[in-house]
């Protein structure tokens, strides 16, 4: 077993400035901490290293040289002001052989196994021991949980998901699940929720409590439900339970492991390296470099903070947390399968450097960067909350520094995000500005690739990543997601929002006051959008893109302005505009000519032309143009790709898309370019696509234009069921489903009775319907002349009484035809 020890800092002449002399301090898992630290006379701790160190810093270079081994932190290691280095002196940890040396907030366990029971085996623990996971030779274990977990079920909630998890029928063969764990999907796929299971009621019930992880708060689904630690539900391979009050863990060996020889580590520390100073009084100039980080504890029940108006709620902390620095580098560093997030850059921060890392298989997010809710003017932290935009600070920016600005993710694999919580992201801002993230590779996420919370303050630089694969098992998301719930945005946009910024154009900018731009970068969400700018994103450039699947999200937002980008299978989906919102979306192939959805702002003015389409419908196009003057100058055709077969979408010299201005951009430069991280790295599929022979279309010529499809009508308003990615506009699941008005005539009985353009009916008289036909369905059972009727109305739900015109059913198609 390695002897607990600690690391070493090593100066890195290309990052730091470069000196003659330096001192040089070793550690190594066979030192001492009563040695000198100098060559040859290792220490041992990290603790000794720290006040060794400190000796010198500030005044010399130091640099400490870690051993291979595995170092098992006692606690926490908190780097603190006294612990600084300066520009021309600073503070380098290193790995002297990158990825041997191995930071761990565990503990080895040496165990004496004997059999149990079906296959099971057991092993006293030293008493008061609290294991939240169990690691056999490396690779994390699973608590006991019902249904099992399936590695098949890529894409399904929590691999293998049960209505009844936690039924009373099935609690009642489990003598005490106190300690237990309930996770459940939000009732949207909105990510999840979890809960502490803490007994049974003398009805057999389960009690619990929790459900605060997520911020758009509704109950969890009814059917995505999984529990776990409960040692009745011990029977499957790599499950575990941890008996507290007798001290007993039990496991279920995956064939072919040896307890005898196996190793077996327990997960002690949340954090295992802290950054501690403040604006006032940072930490400076240390950078760490080439170590494996593992066994940080899982976080979800602390999940608790939400972060302003968008729907997440974060713990603040992770593996490496980072407060009050400047010039911190986190540099070639392994983190391997830790609990929570694996770095938290937390309020002020300036200049971090996260380079050359690979962040794998994480419990919650990758990288975060989150700042103070106290640094935004009126902030809001619940969806629903609404500003009174008369009496609103007005000031442009940030209120005070305390956030994080200013850093570079840059050249990290992050992969495998979202293992226990599932509102992760690989890389996520909030409250935060000017950060870059290039040359990433992020996939395999259970939402997000990349997110940013709301628009305060912007400035942000995404550029030559890969993104996919995401969203597997939630829902309404896409590989890049967005949100700008901002001083100006309300729920009831339509009304409040629109008229506010008609008034004063700046007020999109308070907060989203720099523009972000995403460029360059190649992303696929088969579950959503690839880039989706959500709730009130403003102030986006958006250019030289590949979208392979899911296309491009505009929602309620001020001027995003796209162009250039390739988009495969897709286009460009247009979620309640604003009027006069500034969008441009210009010069980009795209497969489709999406039309808006019916619940934007009218009259749309962005500009939306001189784009060249592959896949489009000639009358779709002659729509747009007819109702909102889009696509006047557009093309349609085959854009005659290089080679769509190996990914290069660059399209040939004689492409008539370079008729509407697009001009190439390379192919070879998404993601990841470290070379052991490139060679492991994954890309996304991508598929075969052609077009058809060049069509100029005449927007003059009326016999382009599409008729008005025949619709159905009711009380003389237009009815349309939900299709595609209309759930997601008006924020509803599909099995909730809906019929939306798209159109209410003002002189109509619809409009006498509080109905609205843009309104969902969900139910009449208590019965759901989810499409026309029930619709209709259920009003000819109904002979009451009083309708009660629940309306989702601006992603809220009301409830209206009609008074049908005449007795009897009172809804006659049009058509006659099914909706």
């Amino acid at each position: 077993m390695n002897k607990i020890a600690t690391f070493t800092l090593y100066c890195i002449p290309w990052l730091f400035f470069s000196t003659a002399s330096a001192v040089d301090i070793y550690v190594s898992p066979n030192g001492a901490d009563t040695h000198s630290g100098r060559l040859g006379q290792p220490l041992a701790t990290m603790a000794a290293a720290q006040i060794k160190v400190r000796e010198f810093a500030g005044n010399e270079a130091v640099n400490v040289h870690v051993d291979d081994g595995i170092y098992y932190l006692r606690e926490t290691l908190v780097f603190t002001p006294a612990d600084s280095g300066t520009a021309k002196y600073p503070v380098h940890y290193k790995a002297q052989n990158e990825g041997q040396a191995i930071l761990s907030g565990g503990l080895e366990l040496q165990l004496d196994w004997s059999p149990y029971r079906d296959g099971i085996f057991k092993a006293k623990v030293p008493a008061g021991m609290k294991i939240d996971q169990l690691f056999i030779d490396g690779i994390n274990q699973r608590m006991a949980r019902f249904p099992n977990y399936d590695p098949l079920k890529k894409t399904e909630p929590y691999q293998g998901y049960a209505k009844d998890a936690f039924s009373k029928e099935r609690a009642a063969n489990w003598a005490d699940p106190a300690g237990g764990y309930i996770h459940a999907m939000h009732r949207a796929r909105w990510g999840g929720y979890h809960f502490l299971i803490t007994g049974k009621d003398t009805s057999g019930e389960l009690t619990y409590e929790g459900g605060w992880q997520n911020n758009r708060k509704s109950k969890m689904h009814e059917a995505y439900r999984m529990v776990e630690n409960i040692f009745e539900e011990l029977d499957a391979e790599g499950e575990w339970f941890h008996n507290a009050k007798t001290n007993l863990l039990y496991y279920k060996p995956v064939s072919g492991t040896d307890l005898k020889t196996a190793k077996v580590e327990v997960v002690r520390l949340r954090h295992l390296l802290e950054f501690r100073g403040t604006e006032a009084d940072p930490v400076r100039h240390i950078s760490v470099q080439g170590f494996v980080v593992r066994h940080a504890a899982r976080t979800f029940m602390d999940t608790k903070e939400p972060l302003l108006r968008s729907d997440w709620a974060i713990y603040r902390g992770g593996a490496y947390m980072l407060t009050g620095t400047e010039h911190i580098q986190i540099l070639d560093t392994e983190f391997d399968q830790v609990g929570g997030n694996a770095v938290f850059v937390n309020n002020y921060n300036r200049h971090v450097l996260i380079k050359g890392c690979h962040i794998h298989d994480t419990g919650a997010s990758g990288v975060c960067f989150v700042g103070d809710p106290d640094a935004v003017y009126n902030p809001l932290f619940e969806y629903g909350q609404k500003n009174d935009l008369a009496t609103i600070n007005r000031t442009p920016g940030p209120k005070t520094n305390n956030y994080p600005a200013q850093s570079v993710v840059e050249d990290c694999l992050i992969h495998g995000i979202g293992r226990t919580e599932r509102q992760p992201a690989g890389i996520m801002m909030d409250m935060a500005s000017e950060i870059t993230i290039r040359d990433c590779s992020i996939y395999d996420t259970a939402r997000a690739g990349i997110n940013i919370g709301d628009g305060a303050w912007g400035g942000h630089i995404i550029e030559r990543c890969d993104v996919f694969d995401t969203v597997l098992e939630t829902h309404d998301h896409g590989s890049f997601n967005s949100w700008g719930r901002d001083r100006y945005w309300r729920s009831d946009h339509k009304t409040a929002s629109q008229a506010a910024v008609d008034a004063d154009p700046t007020l999109p900018f308070l907060d989203a006051w720099k523009t972000t731009i995403i460029r360059n970068s190649r992303w696929r969400c088969e579950h959503g959008w690839d880039i989706d700018l959500d709730d009130g994103s403003s102030n986006y450039d958006i250019y030289n893109n590949l979208m392979l699947s899911g296309g491009l999200k505009l929602r309620e937002g001020f001027r995003r302005r796209a162009w250039n980008n390739i988009i495969i299978n897709n286009g460009l989906s247009s979620h309640v505009w604003f009027a006069n919102s500034q969008d441009a979306v210009t010069r980009n192939i795209m497969a489709k000519a999406n039309g808006p959805y019916l619940r934007m702002v009218v009259p749309v003015d962005g500009l939306v032309d001189y784009n060249f389409y592959y896949a489009a419908n000639q009358d779709t196009l002659a729509g747009n143009y007819e109702k909102y003057g889009w696509d006047a100058h557009s093309m349609v055709g085959d854009p005659l790709f290089v080679d769509p077969e190996q990914g290069n979408y660059s399209v040939k010299p004689e492409s008539p898309a370079f008729e509407v201005g697009f001009k190439n951009f390379p192919m070879d430069q998404f993601g990841v370019k470290k070379p052991p991280l490139k060679a492991i790295a994954q890309t996304p599929f991508m598929g075969m696509h052609s077009g058809d022979t060049v069509v100029k279309i005449n927007m003059a010529d009326p016999l382009a234009r599409k008729a008005a499809a025949k619709a159905r009508t009711w009380l003389g308003a237009t009815l349309h069921g939900l299709q595609g990615q209309e759930f997601s506009a008006y924020g509803v699941t599909q099995e909730e489903g809906g019929i939306a008005l798209a159109a209410v005539p003002n002189d109509s009985a619809a409009a006498d009775a509080g109905l609205q353009l843009g309104d969902l009916v969900q139910a009449i008289n208590g019965i759901a319907v989810s499409n026309t036909d029930q619709f209709f369905q259920a009003l000819s059972g109904i002979q009451a002349p009083l309708l009660q009727l629940k309306v989702v109305r601006d992603q809220q739900t009301i409830e209206l009484e009609v008074l049908r015109p005449s007795p009897g059913p009172a809804a006659v198609p049009a058509d006659g035809g099914a909706g």
